[in-house]
């Protein structure tokens, strides 16, 4: 990251101080246009309000007082003229609409001038015409008859109430001036409005320009070169440092990538050095699986025929000085021949336990069947002699492995079951297979003498015997070479130690690929053994 944009002022502001900065301003331009555009809708309302509630009905109750004061001066000329008293009626309710309406002019613009005075000048004016002319024309008729209109007291009435129009005339004026000023104000309060409401619109439209301007300079481009430097790692370029500039979060986040890369760069020479390590390790485990592979042909055939020889000759010794041998040394003869018989089957063993796991190029669909099959045929005059009894519950499946390595489990197995019996008491081998998912489930169990639970895990290491030869013959590598075999093929083995009669031997097998998933019939078998005594 370069030393300009990690010190500037700007660069130390995360996108998400960026962001709340700008939208800071946004929420500023809003309060103060909503504060704003309050006042202007107040001015508005109180103009409104003047204008409908005051200026218009003060103008049209001025009117209507202009109205009652015409009717006044009608009524009187008219019963001036003709004496026809029906002429005052037109007068006195002028008289009472008069009253009425200066009182609701009067309420409506109270004491504001100049409209206060006006209706102080109306009402003096008007009441020094009827005091001063209607009056006394009204008594003079009424005393004289009517009077022609050329008359002084009519005419000096006429001109006396021409003041009084001229003073109404004055009043209405004025109210115009208000209603005008009144509008004139009510617009410029609608002008302003509508130009808080433009500002507010544009200063959201800038906002939201700010912000994507703001996204796509501070976040977009710092990302896109982050995506293509990582691009640049990830197509080998592992040494490709990456540095990318802009605010402290997405530096951070480069920053992160950077000591991935500075990891996976270690990682990666740690890997490389423990590959030539294992490569090297790799040829020298070929180099002594060579050298067990020449130790293996020199066990066979060099080891075993020395003591072929010594079997042999001790034989021929006993036969050929027979009758000079007492019984000690006739014992001693049979301690040799034994010993290199042992010797031979132990090597034997120990061969087939090597041989294990070296190689599996050899695997191919095996039918445990057959292999079970080639185990009782192996071990008939065995389980013939017993008196054993070997129940197959079910079908044996098909999996994929060396068919020989198999058949010894079985062997072993069977062999153990046979070889450790009860006495008195015949002998039962059960085999049973279920699926349980990806694996098949064996089961081999017997009513044998049985396993104490403590040794679960020793039976399966090799030379372990758990009674004396002068007991069971046998050289313990039994079970050990089952478990190698069942390892290698995938699966594991054990004891099953919750039995309380004979020993349970349980092994598992991976299902051969393309094999359908098991049944619920299969499901349901599986929880019978093991819920069954004897089987597990």
């Amino acid at each position: 990251m370069s030393g300009r944009d990690a010190s500037g002022p700007a660069s130390r502001l995360s996108v998400q101080h960026r962001v709340h900065l700008i939208l800071a301003v946004f929420v500023l331009i809003v309060c103060a246009g909503s504060v704003v555009g309050g006042l202007v809708l107040s001015r508005i309302s109180d103009r409104t309000t003047e204008l409908v509630d005051r200026i218009q009905p003060a103008r049209s109750s001025s009117f209507q007082l202009q109205n009652a004061l015409l009717e006044q001066e009608t009524g009187v000329r008219g019963f001036a003229l003709t004496g026809d008293a029906t002429f005052l009626r037109p007068y006195e309710q002028g008289m009472r609409d008069e009253s009425l309406r200066l009182a609701r002019v009067r309420a409506l613009v109270g004491d504001e001038q100049p409209f206060a005075d006006d209706l102080d000048r109306i009402a003096e004016a008007a009441r020094e015409w009827r005091g001063r002319h209607a009056e006394p024309l009204v008594a003079a008729v009424r005393r004289d008859g009517p009077a022609s209109e050329s008359s002084v007291p009519i005419r000096q009435s006429k001109d006396e109430f021409d003041t009084l129009r001229r003073l109404y005339t004055a009043q209405q004026a004025h109210l115009d001036v208000a209603r005008d000023r009144a509008r004139a104000d009510l617009g410029t309060a609608r002008t302003t409005r509508d130009q808080v409401l433009i500002a507010l619109v544009v200063g959201f439209l800038l906002t939201v320009v700010s912000l994507g301007l703001l996204l796509h300079r501070t976040v977009g481009r710092p990302l896109n070169r982050l995506t293509a430097a990582s691009d640049t790692v990830r197509s080998g370029a592992f040494d490709s440092r990456i540095e990318i500039a802009g605010p402290s979060d997405v530096r951070a986040v480069a920053a992160a990538v950077e000591d991935m890369r500075r990891r996976i760069v270690e990682e990666l020479a740690d890997s490389r050095e423990r590959e030539k390590l294992l490569a090297e390790q790799a040829q020298e485990l070929r180099r002594s699986n060579a050298e067990l592979e020449q130790f293996a042909y020199v066990a066979s055939h060099d080891l075993q025929e020395p003591l072929r020889k010594v079997a042999s000759f001790c034989r021929l010794l006993e036969r050929r000085a027979a009758a000079s041998l007492d019984d000690r040394a006739r014992q001693y003869i049979d301690y040799a021949v034994d010993g290199a018989d042992r010797m031979q089957v132990l090597i034997d063993d120990l061969l087939a336990f090597s041989r294990v796991g070296r190689v599996h190029d050899k695997w191919k669909p095996v039918a445990l069947d057959r292999t079970l099959d080639r185990a009782l045929a192996d071990l008939a005059l065995v389980v013939e002699e017993s008196g054993a009894t070997v129940v197959r519950e079910g079908s044996l499946p098909e999996v994929t492995g060396d068919a020989t390595a198999l058949s010894m489990v079985w062997q072993n197995l069977l062999g153990n079951a046979v070889k450790f019996r009860r006495p008195g008491v015949p002998c039962r081998i059960s085999v049973g297979c279920v699926r349980d998912g990806e694996d098949w489930h064996f089961l081999v169990a017997d009513n044998g003498i049985g396993i104490a639970p403590e040794s679960a895990q020793k039976v399966f290491v090799i030379f372990q015997r758990l009674h004396g030869r002068d007991e069971y013959e046998g050289t313990g590598i039994g079970l050990a070479l089952c478990r190698k075999i069942v390892e290698f093929h995938g699966g594991r083995i054990w004891l099953d130690e919750e039995t309380t009669e004979g020993t349970r031997i349980r092994f598992t097998l991976p299902v051969a690929p393309g094999v359908p998933a098991r049944t619920a019939a299969e499901r349901l078998v599986t929880d019978t053994m093991a819920e069954r005594p004897g089987h597990g």
